[in-house]
């Protein structure tokens, strides 16, 4: 009785096309669930809700903790590698200095030599050739000169730890400015500005632990989700939705909670942003490494993968 086909579905000479879909050919797509996306009003960095938050002009909420820790490890990373930095520098300004020092003396001593050393004088017999250490000593000798001996002295061997070279590791000046942990621009402290969410009315504690529904547009009471495009006023802090920022803010050029004065370049897009293990945007795509499986042959393969 003949074998099933589905039992020896690998024993062809080449791939189907099922064989390299599980192998990881061609572009994955995969659908991201809820858990994957990072809520509007959580932090950038410790994926928390927002205590005090802050905002960038690209659109990232952090907390003030910990946008301030952030951004104070950056300063000391930074002030620590300026000193390395300027170490280098020192070091090798002596260098020079030193090079320097030895190559004067070293024109100085020829020159000595060549003014009072002109006529070598031979106190016991023989040339001068047999008393200095360079001569020759017979027809296979070799004259060795005073670099080579210093090259000879010096020499280092690979296969001895001991004497194994090292090459010094040269130290690039630093960047003196901090940059977002987010969005990896420019960023100072002074450019951060406070958010003011309105909260949603008549909503009990357990309702919000149930649906994390809390927030809302002050102009007309949506309640922000996931899926809302949220629009941040720089100048005072209130959040709106997109449509209400268009039809109102936009034309009226006034805030519609405080009635402060705002200008186009005041309306920022609140980012919405992945986890740390999920990326987010219409068009993003992996560059990352995966595993595909031991016994391919492929070992780490980096494939063109859109989420």
């Amino acid at each position: 009785m003949p074998q099933r086909h589905s039992k020896n579905n690998n024993d062809l000479a080449f791939f189907t096309y099922d064989e390299r879909r599980k192998l990881g050919y061609g572009t994955q797509k995969e659908r991201l669930g809820k858990d994957s996306i990072k809520p509007f009003d959580a932090c950038c960095i410790c994926l928390k809700p927002l205590i005090d938050p802050l905002c960038c002009h690209k659109g990232h909420l952090f907390c003030k903790e910990c946008i301030f820790e952030c951004l104070l490890a950056q300063k000391k990373d930074i002030k620590r590698k300026m000193a390395v930095y300027l170490a280098q520098q020192k070091q090798d300004k002596e260098e020079e200095e030193e090079k320097r020092n030895m190559q004067r003396e070293a024109e100085l001593d020829t020159f000595d030599r060549q003014n009072n050393s002109a006529v070598p004088t031979l106190e016991d017999g023989g040339t001068a050739s047999d008393r200095s250490g360079n001569g020759f000593h017979g027809a296979n000798s070799v004259k060795v000169t005073s670099y080579e001996e210093e090259a000879l002295r010096t020499m280092k061997a690979f296969w001895l730890p001991s004497a194994t070279p090292e090459a010094p590791e040269r130290v690039e000046a630093p960047s003196a400015d901090t940059c977002c942990p987010e969005g990896k621009e420019k960023l100072k402290l002074k450019e951060l500005f406070p958010v003011h969410f309105t909260d949603v009315p008549h909503r009990e504690k357990k309702e919000l632990d149930l649906d994390g529904e809390r927030y809302m547009c002050p102009s007309c009471s949506v309640t922000f989700t996931n899926t809302s495009t949220l629009v941040v006023v720089s100048s005072c802090g209130h959040v709106f939705c997109s449509k209400c920022s268009e039809q109102f803010i936009s034309k009226d050029k006034v805030c519609l909670v405080c009635n402060r004065g705002c200008k186009s370049r005041h309306l920022i897009k609140l980012e919405k942003g992945g986890t740390g293990f999920a990326g987010h945007g219409d068009d993003l795509e992996a560059t990352t490494f995966k595993h595909v499986g031991s016994g391919t042959g492929m070992g780490l393969s980096r494939p063109t993968t859109r989420l």
